[in-house]
């Protein structure tokens, strides 16, 4: 009851498309709006993740160069002294002390460096967890520095470096500093006479490390990651990943492109953003290298804390909008109901008329609005109502004779053409006609006869009924001649000769028969004066006119001597017949389909089937004509021998 209501009262369904319309309006400027401030607020948070990465690296890099600033201080220290071997306990415990940043340091020696310490010698400075600078000499057969990543690689490369990370957990004092995972700078030691003799190895904590990293945030739920050479996590809020996994690891199990890309591009030392999902959270990846180390450093922050401020406010202005329109929406029906309560007297005074009662009269209306004028307008149309209520009746009836006689022709016509294509394994054959109007010039025709495939396609000139005729007569001698067999080229002779006697109106129809040994694939063709069908690949290769002998079309001259071909085997090639009004078909510019653009509609895709085909060129037909009135009748037919 509500909905007739609504549906029947003009107040209603005005106020209903003014608030509909002020709504669209103004959901399109809140996108834009919003859209902006979605560039604005991305653009903001790039800046600050930025920022925030490259002061994070920068601090970094800075512990890296002051670790390696105080390696180059003390490597001059130990080989002023390197006859005092109890200097190195000094020098090793001040460079603990004097670097806060360091959890602990080594100085160690070849085997036998000093006689009288033996085999081992090897000072070791640590913090302890009260930070305590205490030392030891470290060395024994459980522990063999010399064969250590952090003793060897400077001694083997020849030049100082950082390790990779490494577990250095060789005794109960690194379980007791809770320190096994960490990274070092190592620097060579060498004699007056270029000889090596020990390394210094400076260490830092990746635990320490990671609490520096990671306690930098630039939103509440944001992360920073840290990878080394490999792009092995350093740094990572999940502990399970530490060290043991890569930004590649999880790859193996689900491929995932977005984060091979990072850890590529991390790997090559790249610096840039990328959009990417991680852990099935849509984030912001920032990131740079650590040049100082080769490490890559990144930020990742969750879209959701970026715009989370932006969604709450779209949030909110949606409701406002939401609850503004629904009072808006009252307030205008009653205004436009006040407004048109004259309209619905003059709509009953119409009704009135159009029950049939011509002689009532409107009641005079003192108004000159559209009203007014609308009241006028009536009055005017029910004086001349009457004189063309009479003229309407006859021409109506008339029409609709003509439309009958119309439709029976049309129907007679199509019921002329096969319409039920053959299923069988050897042949694939399929068909369609459109006629321009209701009858139409074209046809097309088949039948199997002791073992061939007899077909044809023509094309009457004109449109209509006279065209429509001509076509049931070629039609119907193409059957009947068929039917004995006869060469297409003969089938052309003998339609022509009926077709062009007595034929002053000089109708004529261009046609192609053809006829296919099912056995041999052997075809015989006759063109007469018709478009050259093409040859189609079955692979999706490019398709090709078939080279057709100049005839002239059927009706013109009588004793024509009509010139056949031959194709030795068309086994697998389909052959595409078709009309003009398939590439003369016109658009609202006038732009014809062209035979380039048929071409390239059937060799498009792999031949599936001929009805597949037939269909493919009339949706392309149909895209090209979109609205436009159909300029001719189309007729298409395509076959393939097994």
């Amino acid at each position: 009851m509500k909905l007739n209501r609504f549906r029947d009262s003009l107040a209603m369904r005005t106020s209903a498309w003014v608030v509909l319309g002020a709504g669209l309006l103004f959901l399109g400027t809140l996108s834009y709006l919003f859209h902006r401030s979605d560039i604005a607020v991305k653009r903001e948070a790039s800046n600050r993740a930025v920022q925030v990465l490259d002061n994070t690296a920068l601090r970094v890099s800075g512990i890296m160069e002051d670790v390696e600033l105080a390696a180059n201080n003390l490597e001059w220290l130990v080989l002023r002294d390197i006859a005092d071997p109890e200097a190195m306990v000094l020098y090793a415990n001040q460079v603990v002390r004097n670097n806060p940043d360091l959890n602990s340091c080594s100085i160690s020696f070849e085997p036998y460096h000093y006689p009288e310490k033996g085999l081992y010698y090897s000072i070791f400075a640590y913090r302890d967890e009260n930070d305590h600078i205490l030392w030891e000499q470290e060395g024994d057969e459980s522990y063999q520095y010399f064969f250590k990543n952090w003793y060897l690689l400077p001694k083997l490369l020849e030049k100082p470096c950082w390790t990779e990370p490494y577990d250095d957990a060789h005794s109960d004092l690194d379980r007791r500093m809770g320190t096994h995972m960490m990274v070092s700078y190592c620097r060579p030691l060498y004699d007056r006479n270029g000889v090596f003799v020990g390394s210094i190895s400076l260490d830092l904590s990746l635990k320490w490390l990671s609490e520096t990293i990671s306690g930098v945030k630039p939103y509440p739920n944001s992360y920073s990651i840290l990878v080394g050479h490999g792009g092995t996590y350093l740094v990572h809020p999940n502990p399970d990943k530490l060290f043991y996994q890569t930004l590649f690891t999880d790859g193996l199990v689900k491929p995932d492109p977005e984060k091979y890309a990072l850890g590529l591009s991390m790997r090559r030392q790249e610096e840039g953003m990328r959009e990417m999902k991680l852990e099935g959270v849509n984030c912001y990846v920032y990131y740079k290298p650590i040049e100082i180390t080769g490490w890559s450093l990144a930020i990742v922050c969750p879209q959701n804390d970026i715009f989370a401020s932006l969604n709450r406010m779209r949030r909110q202005v949606g409701w406002i909008m939401l609850l503004g329109l629904l009072l808006l929406f009252p307030l205008l029906a009653l205004l436009i109901h006040k407004q048109l309560s004259p309209l619905r007297g003059l709509a009953f005074e119409a009704d009135t008329i159009a029950s049939g009662d011509l002689d009532h009269q409107l009641e005079p209306v003192e108004r000159t609005d559209e009203i007014g004028m609308l009241n006028q307008s009536f009055r005017n149309m029910q004086s001349s109502l009457v004189r063309h209520i009479e003229d309407l009746t006859a021409a109506t009836a008339s029409r609709e004779r003509m439309e009958r006689e119309l439709q029976i022709a049309r129907n007679i016509q199509m019921a002329m053409v096969p319409h039920d294509f053959p299923a069988r394994k050897d042949v694939d054959l399929y068909a369609s006609m459109v006629p321009a109007r209701e009858v139409g010039g074209d046809l097309y025709d088949f039948c199997f006869v002791n073992g061939k495939l007899f077909f044809c396609l023509g094309d009457v000139s004109g449109k209509g009924v006279p065209a429509s005729l001509l076509m049931a007569v070629a039609r119907g001698m193409f059957r009947i001649l068929a039917k004995q067999a006869l060469q297409p080229a003969e089938i052309a002779r003998q339609i022509n000769e009926m077709s062009s006697e007595e034929n002053e109106q000089m109708i004529f129809v261009t046609m192609f028969i053809a006829s296919i040994d099912l056995q041999s694939g052997t075809m015989e063709f006759c063109n007469c004066g018709h478009n050259a069908p093409v040859l189609l690949s079955t692979k999706g290769g490019k398709p090709a006119f078939l080279d057709c002998k100049p005839n002239m079309a059927i009706g013109i001259q009588q004793g024509f001597a009509f010139e056949g071909q031959r194709i030795e085997n068309v086994k697998g090639k389909p052959l595409f017949l078709y009309t003009d009004g398939l590439n003369e078909a016109e658009n609202r510019q006038k732009e014809e389909f062209g035979n380039e653009k048929m071409l390239e509609v059937l060799g498009g895709d792999k031949f599936v089937d001929a009805r597949t085909t037939v269909e493919k060129m009339c949706q392309a037909v149909a895209l090209h004509v979109d609205d436009a009135e159909q300029s001719d009748d189309l007729t298409m037919l395509c076959v393939k021998v097994s």
